[in-house]
C-alpha cells in the first residue's frame, strides 16, 4: 500500500472516533443534565408538598381559634347578661334597705 492510502485511513478513521466519542460524551452529558434537572424538580415538589402541609396547618389552626373566640365571645354574652341582672337585684336591694 501506499503511504498516502495508509495516511488517509489513519485520518478516516482518527476522524471517525473523534465524531463518535464527542457523540458519546454529548449523550453522557446530556443525561447527566436530564438526572440534575429531574432531581431539582423533586426537591422543588417536595418542598411545595412541605409549604402546602404548613398551609393547611395554619389554616386549620386559624379555624380552630376563630371557634375559641366565637365561644368566648358567646360566654362574654352571658357574662354580661348576668352582671346586669345582678346590678338589678344590688339596686332593688339597696332601694328596699333605704
Amino acid at each position: 500500500m501506499d503511504f498516502t492510502i495508509i495516511t488517509a485511513l489513519i485520518g478516516i478513521v482518527a476522524t471517525l472516533s473523534g465524531i463518535i466519542l464527542g457523540w458519546s460524551a454529548k449523550a453522557k452529558e446530556a443525561k447527566n443534565e436530564v438526572r440534575k434537572d429531574a432531581e431539582l424538580d423533586t426537591t422543588l415538589r417536595t418542598d411545595m408538598e412541605y409549604l402546602k402541609r404548613g398551609v393547611d396547618d395554619i389554616r386549620i389552626e386559624q379555624r380552630s381559634q376563630g371557634q375559641r373566640m366565637d365561644a368566648m365571645g358567646e360566654r362574654l354574652t352571658r357574662v354580661e347578661e348576668s352582671s346586669k341582672q345582678a346590678h338589678k337585684r344590688i339596686d332593688r336591694m339597696e332601694q328596699k334597705g333605704e
